[in-house]
């Protein structure tokens, strides 16, 4: 008799395993776009006053989603917080994937979206976003590949790597030309930005808009994001979701995080003005780089990535290689945040660049990555 044994199905069998590198992460974390700093003060004032007694409840979801919502200029019904922007992608997923449907990303993006997807039997479309071309966002070619069976188009604007910020007329007639998939947006660094297609909600039944708060706010280790869109169509994700998917603390803390805006929009100053200097920087040495709309600037070292990266960590600094990204050969992601943080950076680049001999190239590597300019 053949033993039995248990086997996940094929689908979670062939999904490619992600692997943050989240251990040993001691220094300077300019290496996962968080918040270089802290919280807002006032978030450390509710952690103190949380009694060991909250910890024994079931976590309230509606009244913190209904000031969210109040805060985001949305109706509560059309908001639901979710365990950061991962959850919210697989939610999507759950409610709307079929095995026989497919999905297109742009890449290189947040990898979520392929594994996510992939889970649920789907079959992924990627479309290449083109370096050459400064990683524009090719509308063009997402909307030649929708086609019946496209069931979800995931988006990130700003991007993530390359923070490259999507045309919001370029979101929006996605949403038109495929009222039969849900379109997502992934607003992770509108902070940095300031740009949102969230006002378009109600005009799009299949427009999704997500953000988090781990960024700007710098609550990544509480892990709560918020996922929006039409009241009837939220209602349908609600029902995959567990009523009790964000945590207490997480609860307590969002209601004075998001109260304290003066704290956000400094930090959110910091990390812009740093995201200038670092550009700045990066020209003056002849490094290749993206402009970017995020709280990160994406470059092009080349074949010296890996000791560039090493050489920093040396240095208390850590940085995220990107060059397996597609389209990102040789490329290293850095956050920007704090004023002081970015000072550190600044100071240990140039020896970082000497350590490692590195030399600039004789030409630009890319489009929108020229040594000097950006452009």
């Amino acid at each position: 008799m053949t033993e039995k044994i248990l086997e996940a199905r094929e689908a979670v069998q062939r999904i490619k395993e992600y692997h943050p590198p989240l251990s040993g992460r001691d220094g300077l974390r300019l290496d996962f776009n968080e918040n270089t700093e802290a919280p807002s003060p006032r978030v450390a004032d509710v952690l103190q006053q949380i009694g060991s007694e909250e910890l024994t409840k079931y976590p309230e979801r509606a009244p913190v989603e209904a000031l969210v919502a109040k805060y985001l200029r949305l109706a509560a019904p059309q908001v639901l917080l979710t365990n950061g922007v991962d959850e919210a992608v697989h939610l999507l997923c759950e409610t709307y994937l079929e095995p026989a449907h497919e999905v297109i990303i742009v890449v290189p993006t947040f990898s979520m979206y392929e594994i996510y997807a992939q889970s649920t039997g789907a079959k992924v479309i990627q479309v290449q976003a083109d370096p050459e071309d400064g990683f524009r966002f090719p509308i063009d070619q997402v909307l030649s590949r929708i086609g019946a069976q496209t069931r979800l188009v995931a988006v990130a604007s700003p991007n993530n790597p390359t923070g490259i910020l999507v045309r919001s007329q370029d979101l929006l007639k996605i949403a038109d030309a495929a009222p039969q998939a849900a379109v997502f947006v992934d607003e992770a660094y509108h902070e940095f930005c300031g740009e949102t297609v969230l006002g378009a909600a109600n005009r799009f039944p299949n427009l999704f808009v997500a953000r988090t708060f781990s960024k700007a706010y710098g609550l990544a280790g509480l892990r709560i994001g918020v996922l929006a869109g039409s009241a009837p169509q939220m209602q349908m994700v609600r029902k995959v979701s567990s009523p009790y998917n964000v945590n207490a603390v997480a609860l307590a803390c969002l209601p004075a995080a998001i109260a304290d805006r003066g704290f956000v929009e400094s930090y959110v100053h910091q990390a812009v003005q740093g995201r200038g200097r670092l550009m700045i920087q990066l020209a003056c040495h002849g490094i290749p780089y993206w402009i970017s709309q995020a709280n990160f600037v994406l470059m092009r070292i080349g074949p010296r990535h890996k000791e560039f990266v090493a050489e920093m960590r040396k240095r208390g600094i850590l940085v995220r290689d990107r060059s397996s990204d597609p389209g990102c050969d040789g490329c290293v992601r850095i956050t920007v945040g704090a004023a002081e943080h970015t000072d550190q950076l600044l100071q240990s680049l140039p020896k970082v660049l000497r350590a490692i001999d590195w030399v600039s190239p004789a030409q630009p590597s890319s489009a929108n990555a020229q040594v000097g300019s950006g452009q």
